[in-house]
């Protein structure tokens, strides 16, 4: 079973300087993955960013994860999941963030764990297994 790494994660070593191919290396067997999803958050922190010195640091940190993980992107398979996904916690009342969901859909869809320090929201969704590697 692969892992997937939210980006909440990733935040957290970029800004504690963490170096996050020691976690990578000690799930190799089964593969670490970033979602299209949390790229796309990672990237958003970037131009987020007012001062250049910090915008070039986090870019730097953004396009080596970029460029060491494989990106699962939203196919068929991650849309049938999140439909259920969603349908169900609305369901319950127990709704997650937009963001999240396309990540429990992805995991659930391709069979992978989720690492995140998110453990509060993404406990609330059935089946997902979660990790904490904060």
């Amino acid at each position: 079973m692969g892992i997937l790494i939210d980006s909440s994660v990733l935040i957290h070593f970029e800004r504690s300087g963490t170096d996050l191919s020691v976690y990578v290396r000690n799930h190799e067997e089964e593969g670490a993955f970033l979602s299209v999803i949390s790229a796309s958050e990672l990237l958003h922190g970037v131009h987020r960013a007012t001062n250049q010195r910090i915008r070039a640091r986090r870019l730097a940190f953004v396009e080596g994860v970029l460029s060491a993980l494989p990106i699962l992107g939203i196919d068929l398979g991650t849309a049938r999941s999140h439909a259920q996904l969603w349908a169900e916690l609305a369901r319950q009342g127990n709704m997650i963030g937009a963001h999240d969901s396309w990540l429990a859909a992805t995991c659930l869809a391709h069979g992978l764990r989720l690492a995140t320090s998110n453990l509060r929201e993404f406990q609330r969704v059935p089946g997902l297994d979660v990790v904490n590697w904060v």
